[in-house]
């Protein structure tokens, strides 16, 4: 069987060098190969065509067959790694907390251990005819976290 250690082995100096780094590696049952990278400039379709090719050109089909997925992180999908989330400070994000809360606004921060979110509200105030925005800025332990996602715009 195909191990997780024999594919990061095969692509983890690519990978390195290109500065992409891994959001998803998994091999199941039958060999069913599954790589997701990412990276801060962003990954096309040609250079997951080349990590494809250095994992197929490590292995021998006719010893052991396999079916293989080379893709880029999704943007519909949650977070998986730190560096996603890095990727993505500045950026609008809905944050869905372990407790059942959920919050929406901009990750103005990335820590280590947390995450700063900048959330906004219209809130009626006591004496004034209007709703006023209110910002509060919420941090957020990755302890806490339950799932994070872009909010995607058009």
């Amino acid at each position: 069987m195909i191990t997780k250690e024999q594919i990061w082995d095969i692509i983890r100096d690519k990978l390195e060098e290109d500065d992409v780094y891994i959001v998803d590696l998994s091999v199941g049952t039958g060999n069913q190969i599954y790589v997701s990278i990412d990276a801060y400039a962003g990954i096309n379709i040609s250079y997951c065509v080349d990590i494809s090719r250095m994992i197929e050109g490590s292995f021998d089909r006719d010893e052991e067959d396999f079916e293989l997925t080379v893709t880029t992180a999704s943007l519909s999908e949650p977070f998986k790694v730190w560096r996603q989330y890095k990727k993505n400070e500045g950026k609008e994000v809905k944050v869905s907390l372990k407790d059942g809360q959920r919050l929406t606004g901009v990750m103005k921060q990335v820590e280590k251990d947390f995450i700063v979110l900048e959330t906004s509200s219209r809130v009626k105030v006591e004496g004034k005819k209007k709703k006023q925005t209110l910002v509060e800025e919420h941090k957020l332990g990755f302890e806490q976290i339950k799932a994070t996602e872009i909010v995607i715009k058009f």
